[in-house]
């Protein structure tokens, strides 16, 4: 007798989920900038829900530590500092040199399958114009899927666990291209693939670490926030870019 066909029913997404959805896209494509306050109102006309599933969406975000709560404005978008912004950039930074490090040459090349595969879906959606938000997305799944060549679990479960800052550091990097397009985008990624497919362990190093961080420095000056550390931080890549 033949095995039968799995038909568990699978539950759609409540509509809190979907307002989750929504106003994270919202959040990470430049549409609601850090420190916006998120009206319930205001939320509710523009995605047509009612406040019940907003006020739930916005306890997710808060949760994920996309959304803070203040006493006097209520909820807003999290604002990053440039002291926050450094410690994020340096720290993604050293965490991927260290993967690379572990994970090249690679012994089967077979490995960067998923990183191909993220880029397909990096390229996919440069054809179709995808903004800024999807941009984010799918480039913090690249970057994952190159942590995750070194085979090295408690490496990966670190890059992962700064997901939603890095989101953010990245989406102010998009805003940040404002004459970079999708396919743009999906082509400076392409150039990472290329090297790790080559093997060459200081090439990767050095294309992994002039990637795009320096496009956004202008963005990065104007937050407050800053530090001695994030200052001569700046100093640095601006004295690079010159």
């Amino acid at each position: 007798m033949e095995p039968t066909a799995d038909r568990r029913l699978v539950a759609p997404p409540s509509m809190a989920q979907l307002a989750s959805d929504a106003i994270r896209a919202m959040i990470l494509g430049g549409e609601l900038a850090p420190g916006d306050r998120l009206v319930e109102a205001r939320l509710t006309e523009q995605l047509g829900v009612s406040r019940p599933p907003i006020r739930e969406a916005l306890k997710d975000l808060h949760h994920e530590g996309l959304v803070v709560s203040h006493p006097r404005r209520g909820m807003v978008v999290r604002e990053l500092t440039r002291h926050d912004v450094y410690e994020l950039v340096t720290l993604r930074d050293d965490l991927e040199a260290m993967a690379l490090r572990l994970a090249l040459p690679l012994a089967d090349p077979d490995r960067l399958e998923p990183v191909r595969s993220a880029l397909a879906d990096f390229e996919r959606a440069g054809e179709q114009g995808d903004g800024g938000a999807t941009l984010v997305e799918l480039g913090l799944r690249f970057h994952q899927a190159v942590v995750a060549l070194a085979h090295h679990e408690r490496l990966l479960a670190t890059y992962r666990s700064l997901q939603l800052q890095m989101e953010l550091c990245m989406s102010l990097n998009v805003a940040s291209r404002t004459q970079e397009s999708p396919a743009g985008n999906a082509a400076r990624h392409r150039v990472l693939v290329d090297v790790l497919e080559a093997g060459d362990l200081d090439a990767a190093l050095e294309a992994f670490a002039s990637h795009g961080h320096r496009s956004f420095l202008p963005a990065v000056e104007q937050l407050g926030g800053g530090s001695p550390e994030s200052d001569a931080w700046l100093a640095r890549l601006q004295d690079l870019d010159h």
